[in-house]
């Protein structure tokens, strides 16, 4: 039987897109406590099932698939300017293709203003209105307001109408940067695009005997297996190691490690190699909230994705992106390699001398590419420890001289020292495991 929890999340999806809901609503309706009802929207608000907007409150929206990420709801768009919704609430779902600003003569503004899309104009109403006849939504800056008739005009086709305090400029590059979040976001790969599921994944009960796993690894070949109780929670996974020199009739329970290491469909496929390099486990079970088993994913699967990925053109321009676009060799006639970087304004932090953010950045890229250059793989960071980093202005030139203290065949611990003008301006060290690519 399900649980309170889950019969509200059910309910919750059963609603129909742009529904408003309230704690109290649910808790009188379901008869459950507004904390149980309270905290059963915020899950759904993690699963993207409503939006809750300031002024508003809690709407029912229509989950994203991956390939929609890039639009952004109206409801989002008064979260990311800070807005008001002067009319059309009910629209708030709904998503918008694109967005138009509004800074011409009233009939070129709307040759480019269509259905489903934004205009970001100031005080002029008769633009307003012609927008909504249009089926566009309308973004007002400036922190104005609107007549009557075009609230009225929102209300009836549902289309929001937003006010912000914001001028068009600032409202255009917040919406801008917030659509680029969204396709960065796009091309990260979780969990749940490449684990197999629970209808093709073989796993073991506590009740089952270790002649079970042996029956399985004849069938299947594979030598690891999740264990799970009455409930399918996932408590505990059996490997060779552990059935060796067993009694075939012994409990599963018995013999299986407790408490493995378990990662969510939603959790980054990054992520999760990094627990499985670091912890040297080859298969990680997948489970819901409830801890319940959902699938597996190996280790082989993980690293043939990130290989994939790494081939794959990149939509969005992340931190480290940019970063490693301002990184380059310095030819050298010594054997160290040493590597040349700009600081940039957006390398900066406030006070207008490189961060500790991007210092870190950077020290890592310099270790990782050190050692792709001796063949020994990509890295990921284990622990990294900053001695001392001094101001560096920005539009500088800094090197960077990584050199290796200690290496083996699954480790290194490299040592890094960052040079401006022949003056050393940081040192850090940093320990990190390596994966043979």
């Amino acid at each position: 039987m399900a649980t309170k929890h889950e019969q509200i999340l059910s309910f919750i999806e059963s609603l129909a897109v742009g529904n408003k809901i309230s704690v109290r609503q649910i808790a009188k309706e379901l008869h459950v406590s507004e904390g149980t009802a309270y905290r059963a929207i915020k899950e759904a608000e993690n699963q993207g099932l409503v939006s809750t907007i300031e002024r508003v409150g809690t709407i029912r929206i229509e989950r994203k698939q991956k390939e929609n990420f890039e639009n952004l709801t109206f409801a989002e768009i008064v979260s990311i300017v800070d807005g008001q919704v002067l009319g059309g609430r009910d629209g708030l779902y709904k998503t918008l293709n694109k967005f138009v600003i509004g800074a011409m003569k009233l009939d070129a503004m709307m040759r480019y203003t269509e259905k489903d899309s934004l205009l970001i104009v100031g005080n002029r109403t008769e633009a307003h209105q012609l927008a909504l006849k249009e089926g566009a939504a309308v973004l007002i800056t400036g922190g104005f307001d609107t007549d009557e008739e075009a609230k009225q005009l929102a209300d009836e086709k549902q289309l929001p109408i937003i006010s912000t305090s914001y001028d068009t400029f600032t409202v255009a590059a917040m919406i801008n940067r917030a659509i680029y979040d969204q396709l960065i976001k796009k091309e990260i790969v979780l969990v749940e695009d490449i684990y197999t599921d629970i209808e093709h994944t073989c796993f073991l009960n506590t009740k089952d005997v270790v002649d079970k796993w042996y029956e399985w690894e004849e069938e299947t070949t594979h030598s690891r297996y999740p264990v799970v109780d009455n409930m399918n929670k996932v408590v505990g996974i059996v490997t060779s190691k552990d059935v060796i020199d067993k009694e075939r009739d012994v409990l599963i329970e018995k013999v299986m490690t407790k408490n493995p290491l378990t990662v969510m469909k939603e959790t980054s496929l990054a992520y999760a190699a990094h627990m499985m390099v670091w912890e040297g486990i080859e298969i990680m079970p997948v489970i819901d909230q409830h801890h319940q088993l959902e699938g597996l994913v190996s280790r082989q699967d993980v690293l043939k994705a990130l290989q994939h990925i790494q081939k794959q053109p990149q939509v969005g321009e992340t931190i480290d992106d940019i970063v490693a676009s301002y990184f380059d060799q310095v030819p050298s006639d010594s054997h160290q390699m040493i590597y040349r970087a700009e600081i940039t304004p957006q390398m900066t932090n406030q006070l207008g001398t490189l961060s500790y953010g991007v210092f870190v950045s950077y020290v890592i890229e310099s270790a990782r590419r050190m050692l792709r250059q001796m063949k020994k793989g990509d890295l990921v960071v284990e622990h990294i420890t900053v001695y001392f980093i001094k101001p560096v202005q920005l539009e500088t030139t800094v090197t960077f001289q990584p050199q290796i203290i200690d290496i083996g065949r699954k480790s290194a611990k490299v040592d890094v020292e960052v040079l401006h003008e022949k003056k050393v301006v940081g040192k850090a060290m940093l320990v990190a495991q390596l994966i043979d690519r």
